[in-house]
């Protein structure tokens, strides 16, 4: 992989990083705990506001695991190791890389 695809790659995760620390920004009231003031709301609106808050917290949890692996592409991007399989050690092929930022295997032994 050349400077110029290291570059490329480089900008992606790290705008992709960026993205989802504002997603988790934005999302941190409908994590909050829910208020269950039985004289304020009805008992759907109760069981409403708990089901967004699981919804949210599942997405969050979703988004940490994405950062964890963003961060793990951009330390082999850093020890020149991204972009080759992990199993193998053969090239994967930048449309994969750029479909899977955080593809680690080539589709053969992605597969097998």
């Amino acid at each position: 992989m050349n400077e110029t695809e290291r570059s490329h790659f480089d900008i992606l995760i790290r705008a992709r990083l960026a993205e989802l620390t504002a997603l988790s920004a934005s999302s941190q009231q409908a994590q909050a705990i829910v208020e269950l003031d039985q004289q304020a709301v009805g008992r759907l609106s109760r069981m409403d506001a708990l089901q967004n808050q699981a919804m949210a917290k599942a997405q969050q949890a979703n988004r940490d695991i994405e950062t964890r692996r963003l961060k793990a592409a951009l330390q082999r991007l850093q020890d020149g190791e991204y972009g080759y399989c992990e199993d193998c050690g053969d090239r994967i092929p930048d449309g994969r890389l750029k479909l899977d930022l955080v593809a680690s295997k080539c589709v053969s032994c992605a597969s097998g």
